[in-house]
């Protein structure tokens, strides 16, 4: 499946959630249930109780990015993890709220901007709603798939959308690595407890 293949199958499932797209043709399905347990059920456990506790898992910040017919997309996201070697496959985890998600999945394909430790600034940049999240921001297109590189990031993965599944209230993003690069050296930028940090040996 090409680019616009899999551009096709991400706006499919966006209108069948009922999600605003470019692409009025596509026939749009029951949107599904975004609650994990029924009315009837013990409810969930407190949302500020997961975040207090989920908030000791650390890991390190990405930015992902994307062009559409609108110019550059990104936001940040701190949900990113490698999940297949054969073929090479990663995933990011994305509200279903998001209003950037709807055109990198018009896109049909991204690229994943590790932050560096320096880099705070620049993913709270990202993590706004709303602003011109690319004023002043340096960026080349990515070798494959044209989406923003940001300069300066110590990794970065070029992707094509591959698969698009639900998790609750967020949606898992399954990208086929196109082409990837890192630097040799520069220390990542890290999120614990709410707070950016820096790896120390």
């Amino acid at each position: 499946m090409g680019h616009a293949g899999m551009a096709a199958t991400a706006v499919r499932y966006l209108s069948s959630v009922g999600a605003p797209t470019a692409h009025a043709r596509v026939e749009a399905l029951p949107r599904p249930d975004l609650r994990a347990v029924g009315e009837d059920e013990r409810p969930p456990v407190d949302p500020a109780e997961f975040r207090r506790v989920l908030g000791n898992f650390a890991s390190g910040v990405t930015v992902i990015t994307a062009y559409d017919e609108e110019g550059p997309a990104g936001f940040a996201c701190q949900s990113f993890a490698s999940l297949s070697l054969d073929p090479p496959l990663v995933a990011f985890m994305v509200a279903r709220t998001s209003t950037t998600w709807p055109r990198i999945a018009r896109a049909g394909v991204f690229c994943v901007n590790v932050l560096g430790a320096g880099q705070g600034a620049l993913c709270r940049g990202f993590a706004v709603s709303g602003a011109d999240k690319f004023a002043g921001v340096d960026h080349r297109p990515a070798p494959v798939t044209g989406s923003p590189r940001l300069a300066g990031v110590p990794a970065w993965v070029d992707c094509a959308i591959h698969a698009v599944h639900t998790g609750g209230d967020h949606l898992i993003v399954v990208g086929r690595v196109e082409a990837l690069g890192a630097e040799d050296e520069g220390e990542p930028l890290l999120f614990h407890r709410g707070r950016f940090g820096r790896f120390s040996a």
